[in-house]
């Protein structure tokens, strides 16, 4: 069987087992990885802090460097049903491309590492230091469970750590951070046949929206780095329960991505300096941290980074370029401890979280020589 088979066949078992959050179980279809890994010959452990969130942690050769590999092995889940051509718990082939539920976020990723774990093995291991493959769940709820629990309780502790991700077989050493933030309004209710004797909530929250749109918006166009920057989306907006009724209460979901160099805190405050700027009466509004991580800028003048750069550009017939990360990574939560961080793998993150989700067929052998070639020149084989 040929690699592109191989991974193809892993990658079919993977989306065939659910793994949706919610609810976030990732018991089957950690059960399935750790059993293959231990086949192969990994020390090969499943650990929790939640029953059902489970992570696998598989070890081979020892030392240092310790070069750490991660996917996800958690997606979104259906939000549609008959939004999809497909079964989405099937994998299907379909013009060049293999459609499925987390075909390319991120389980085509987890199907290349698996293969290349297995690959790895197959020629005795890695000459110097260690490789270890991890698959964890939390991660579409941006939870403390997965990656950031194995880092929290020293089950891995890397020199090179490699996400996978929708990269478009380049490797990205820079991601933003993401910070959710809640804004809060409260007013006066009242009956809608006579608003003036209420306080509306939700015309004071589209106030400040609209002061947040002026002052804050051209201070994110100017922090940017090529095409990294930073943005402001709401997501959510809450407000009233009656039709006929002055609404007293209003809420909104912020979703801010950050640059490497912004803090959490700072970014926060930013907003509570912004609003305190209204005229709105003290106490009539709030600001509250919902959750956030920083991002992270890697070095890239590193042996790891140019070994990937020279297998790129071998197995792409194309010179290395850049791409931006749309989301964030679980590296993220390792962006203080000056290791070496990168997101890589196959597929394009514009076709993922949404229906008839897919992978390109002819990216997955790639993805999967590239890492193998690079993991070659950095730690060498015992075979």
């Amino acid at each position: 069987m040929t690699a592109s088979n191989e991974i193809l066949k892993i990658l079919s078992d993977l989306i065939a087992i659910p793994s949706s959050y919610p609810p976030g179980d990732t018991t089957e279809i950690c059960n399935y990885t750790a059993a293959r890994l231990s086949d192969a010959g990994y020390q090969t452990d499943t650990l929790s802090r939640n029953g059902s969130v489970q992570n696998v942690i598989a070890k081979m050769g020892t030392g240092k460097p310790s070069i750490v590999f991660n996917a996800h092995a958690d997606t979104i889940a259906v939000a549609d049903v008959d939004g999809w051509d497909t079964e989405p718990f099937t994998a299907t082939e379909k013009d060049g491309h293999i459609h499925g539920l987390g075909a390319g976020n991120c389980k085509a990723s987890m199907a290349v590492q698996i293969w290349l774990a297995e690959e790895i093995a197959r020629r005795g291991g890695p000459k110097t230091g260690e490789v270890v493959f991890t698959f964890v769940g939390d991660e579409e709820n941006l939870g403390p469970d997965g990656l950031a629990y194995l880092r929290e309780t020293g089950a891995v502790d890397p020199d090179v750590l490699i996400c996978g991700a929708q990269t478009q077989l380049q490797a990205i050493t820079e991601e933003r951070g993401v910070l959710w933030v809640e804004i809060s309004t409260t007013g006066t209710s009242a009956h809608a046949g006579e608003p003036q004797n209420g306080d509306n909530a939700v015309d004071r929250m589209i106030r400040l929206i609209g002061l947040l749109n002026k002052e804050l918006r051209p201070k994110l166009d100017e922090r940017s780095r090529g095409a990294l920057r930073s943005t402001m989306s709401i997501g959510i907006f809450e407000g009233g329960k009656n039709t006929n009724a002055v609404p007293d209460r209003c809420r909104i979901e912020i979703d801010r991505r950050l640059m490497p160099e912004e803090g959490i805190e700072t970014a926060v405050a930013e907003f509570s300096e912004i609003l305190k700027q209204s005229d709105e009466p003290q106490g009539s509004w709030t600001v509250r941290n919902l959750t956030g991580t920083k991002g992270f800028a890697s070095p890239t003048n590193v042996p790891v980074i140019k070994a990937f750069q020279r297998a790129i550009e071998h197995h792409t017939n194309a010179p290395p370029y850049e791409v931006i990360a749309v989301g964030a990574s679980d590296a993220r939560y390792f962006a203080d401890d000056g290791i070496v961080l990168m997101t890589f793998g196959p597929g394009n993150a514009k076709d993922g979280h949404k229906a008839n989700e897919f992978v390109p067929l002819d990216e997955l052998e790639p993805a999967a020589r590239i890492q193998l070639a690079a993991i070659e020149e950095t730690l060498g084989f015992i075979n």
